[in-house]
């Protein structure tokens, strides 16, 4: 009798406070995803990481042996003094062809720092330019977040709602389903353009880079990751690109489109039905409590849907009784803070309007 006593108090306990529990494992469960990567990584790139400060220690030790007029201290201030420049995007390697600061190259890096992908490989060099970067990315940020939510909103409508509307009614598939599907092959076409074939691109641009790294240099740059360390034309000469500046624009040009259609693609899988459910598991009691009207809402809606599709079958001349949207309904709902109970139409009623 204690045993099930107490196991009846825990499934209590449990059910009332799911959305705790499920948060507190979700947040643990990320912190593990933490712990796993940097282990990982740390296993990973250590022994490189060693066999380059060896290969460096080799080398500077060779240059001293064989130039003996070179003090020690003289090439520390050297080597000091060219990473600093680097640091800023200033190479000492071809400072009479490689421009950082002409106009399509600041083009670039106001896209970059506006889109927070921010390669950091220029910079600004005077405090002049420090002061207006952070005074210009104050209210450019804002306003670029704002105007790619605008464009993915309209062609969420394009390319999401009105085919998944479309073939709803035309091949009479669940939503949900064919949601996933849609969101399944977004992802698909997004990945062949904006990666693979863009990164076959670059392989044939960049001389230096295989396969491999013209996929990470597109990848960490759409996810607006911008680490830097792949950054198209610097490693370029005259003769193998006669117009960089062409070049540094078509980038640009190509890192905002893929931006929005990875953003597009994001939130067409956000909004799968899977998702919202899935995201219901960690909301608080009282937006649980909300998220289930609307959900009273959306299955209201999708009845109203199954609806018209079988008048759609049956007649064309024929019409259901006026019903009010979603957004009306949500907003009757803001007004009046309760909603009313969905009472469907009974079989009789439902046939004889469709006759």
């Amino acid at each position: 009798m204690a045993c099930c006593s107490t196991e009846a108090r825990c499934a209590r306990f449990t059910e009332r406070h799911r959305s705790a529990i499920s948060f507190v494992l979700l947040f643990v469960a990320y912190i593990f995803y933490l712990i796993i990567g940097a282990g990982i990584f740390s296993a990973i790139e250590l022994p490189y990481e060693h066999e380059l400060r060896q290969e460096l220690k080799e080398a500077r030790q060779e240059f001293l042996k064989n130039n003996t007029c070179v003090s020690e201290e003289r090439l520390e201030e050297l080597l000091a003094r060219a990473l600093e420049a680097n640091n800023y995007g200033v190479s000492v390697l071809r400072n009479d062809t490689s421009r950082n600061w002409d106009f399509v190259s600041s083009l670039f890096f106001t896209s970059t720092v506006l889109t927070t992908t921010g390669y950091g490989h220029t910079v600004p060099l005077s405090d002049e330019g420090k002061a207006f970067c952070i005074f210009y990315s104050l209210f450019g940020i804002p306003v670029t977040l704002f105007f790619l939510s605008a464009v993915v909103e309209r062609l969420m409508v394009l390319v999401t709602r009105r085919p998944i509307s479309y073939f709803h009614r035309r091949w009479a598939m669940t939503r949900s389903k064919l949601a996933a599907i849609h969101a399944a092959s977004l992802t698909i076409i997004m990945v062949l353009l904006f990666l693979l074939i863009p990164a076959w691109i670059f392989i044939s641009l960049e001389k230096d880079w295989n396969f491999l790294e013209s996929l990470y240099f597109c990848f960490i740059s759409l996810t607006t990751i911008g680490l830097g360390d792949y950054v198209p034309g610097k490693t370029l000469s005259k003769e193998t690109n006669p117009h960089p500046q062409l070049y540094r624009l078509a980038v640009t040009v190509y890192l905002l489109l893929g931006l929005v259609c990875v953003l597009v693609v994001m939130e067409t899988c956000c909004e799968l039905p899977q998702m919202r459910q899935l995201r219901q598991r960690f909301y608080q009691e009282k937006i649980r409590e909300l998220d289930s009207e609307t959900t009273n809402i959306i299955d209201r809606d999708h009845m109203i849907d199954q609806l018209t599709d079988l008048a759609d079958h049956t007649t064309s001349s024929d019409q259901l009784p006026v019903i009010s949207s979603v957004s009306d309904q949500a907003k009757t709902l803001r007004q009046n803070g309760s909603l009313a109970q969905y009472t469907p139409a009974s079989g009789s009623a439902v046939n004889g309007n469709l006759r």
